[in-house]
């Protein structure tokens, strides 16, 4: 988008917010909880592409507007035409609402995952793309596998993937999939750094692993905040990146 005129354009910010059309939803899980959530789709056109969230700890304060995934429902949908829906897992508070239950340190919210491809699925909108967050990353590799064999998923991207609470055999049950899986790892990642992310994800040899430098755990910084949005967008909509810095007024 051209920048030329600086009096017909607005940089994108921090807080910027596109239009787009969003929904308070709930969901439901096998459990009987009831979580909450938003959706955001493009405002007056059919969706090209679906990213499901999923946040990080809940018990270091990660929650649906964690600020990548905020700044991807305040974008995407504007931007590349993709829904997102953000949801907060079990237990988890937000200026949205909060969700039953109890924090299950990543096994009970598989119960969360599923509702949230449910729900997605349920309307109708395209086979959705997990992005996953540090925490949210452990969620996607125990208990996403299933979604994929069953084809309610389109592919993977792992946002700081920490692989804490992820075994050896559940990477390694990553092996075959047919879908892209892309981990975005930081140069300089609190838990896990790019050298190590490559070892540890050897025995998932189709796991894509691309060392992002400079960044750090928290993307913080427009800079890191743009690379991660460029590569999702991408991937779920190939063409769709770089994204346009500035938006006409």
């Amino acid at each position: 988008m051209s920048t030329e005129n600086p009096s017909s354009v607005d940089e994108i910010r921090s807080n910027t917010e596109l239009p787009a059309r969003r929904t308070e939803i709930e969901l439901v899980t096998d459990d009987h909880l009831t979580l909450v959530g938003e959706l955001a789709e493009p405002l007056d056109r059919p969706a090209r592409g679906t990213v499901v969230t999923l946040h990080p700890l809940p018990t270091a304060h990660g929650f649906m507007d964690s600020h990548v995934l905020k700044k991807a429902a305040a974008r995407l949908p504007a931007l590349a035409d993709i829904a997102v829906l953000r949801f907060n897992f079990r237990s988890v508070t937000s200026p949205r609402g909060t969700s039953e239950g109890v924090f299950g340190d990543g096994v009970s919210e598989g119960f969360d995952l599923r509702a949230a491809v449910s729900d997605v699925v349920d309307r109708g909108l395209p086979t959705p793309w997990l992005v996953g967050w540090s925490f949210g990353t452990e969620v996607v590799l125990k208990h996403a596998l299933e979604h994929v064999e069953a084809g309610r998923v389109a592919g993977i991207v792992l946002l700081s993937p920490p692989l804490r609470r992820t075994s050896d055999a559940e990477l390694a049950a990553w092996a075959s999939v047919s879908v892209p899986v892309v981990a975005l790892v930081p140069e300089h990642d609190d838990f896990l750094q790019p050298d190590e992310a490559a070892r540890r994800f050897a025995i998932a040899p189709n796991v894509q692993v691309v060392p992002v430098e400079g960044a750090k755990h928290l993307w913080v910084g427009e800079r890191y905040v743009r690379i991660v949005l460029d590569a999702i967008a991408d991937l779920v909509v190939p063409g769709s990146a770089p994204l346009p810095t500035h938006v006409p007024v």
